[in-house]
């Protein structure tokens, strides 16, 4: 019989990503760069994708022992020929790719009686078309050479509540939900997984706005049975586990990372 320490160190193997190599999109800064370091923490490659700079998050991702292949890209208005040119630089310089996080994103805030067609169309596009057409070119060349490999779509509590005048934004986390269990029904038999992180309110750029007003701000938070906002290192544990071994048997579901919000 295994002994409890054989037993222990069996269970860590199932999350270190040594050898492998995660895609992460919006990888610059807030929850992007947050879990491009814990990719990294756990052993892999990272390729990062962001129309934002890209030095100081491949400088601190080498400073884990692991590569970082940095491509500065502008994901909006992505056509399926430009997300397949993406998703094969990535293949070129990592071979080693098993992992996409689709976590790229944007959010405009007004009324939803005063919301333009352009607001609708940008919000919907990097928060929904995107994560498809990266997810779609993803998949096609891990199938065409018979390799595993795990989606992570980067949901929201809104894609379970409507919000307050986020309209686009709250439609299309909806619909990133609903795709992520589309698309692990059709490639999880052909070994893509496709799973959803959904976070709570976090301290990051996209909160300012609530974040400004200290009444609302403490009333938010206590919401949360956590009693606190979320940092962008919370999802690390989030991000590992459904990138890695320990999740194998894991699709089509979403995990919430949000203090508790939800269960309130």
């Amino acid at each position: 019989m295994p002994t409890r320490e054989h037993q222990s160190t069996s269970s860590l193997d199932l999350f270190r990503l040594h050898g492998r190599a995660a895609i992460v999109t919006g990888a610059a800064r807030g929850l992007g760069r947050a879990m491009a370091l814990a990719l990294a923490e756990a052993g892999s490659d990272i390729v990062a994708l962001d129309v934002a700079p890209l030095a100081d998050l491949a400088r601190d991702v080498e400073s884990r022992g692991v590569l970082c292949h940095a491509h500065q890209a502008d994901l909006r208005s992505l056509s399926p020929s430009t997300a397949q040119e993406l998703i094969s630089r990535a293949l070129s310089a990592a071979p080693n790719t098993t992992v996409l996080v689709n976590n790229a994103g944007t959010i405009r805030r007004g009324p939803a009686l005063h919301t333009s067609a352009e607001d609708w169309h940008a919000v919907i596009d990097l928060n929904l078309t995107t994560p498809f057409m990266l997810a779609q070119a993803f998949a096609r060349a891990l199938t065409d050479t018979g390799t595993s490999g795990s989606v992570i779509n980067i949901a929201s509590i809104n894609s379970f509540q409507g919000g307050v005048e986020v309209p686009a934004y709250a439609a299309a986390k909806h619909g990133l939900l609903g795709l992520t269990r589309a698309l692990a029904n059709e490639w999880t038999a052909h070994g893509v997984r496709v799973n959803a992180i959904a976070p709570g309110y976090m301290l990051t750029d996209f909160t300012a706005a609530h974040r400004q007003d200290s009444i609302r701000y403490e009333a938010m938070r206590d919401r949360m049975p956590a009693n606190r906002w979320g940092n962008a290192d919370d999802l690390a544990g989030a991000v590992v586990y459904l990138a890695s071994s320990a999740s194998n048997y894991v699709t089509g579901s979403v995990l919430t990372v949000d203090g508790g919000w939800l269960a309130r």
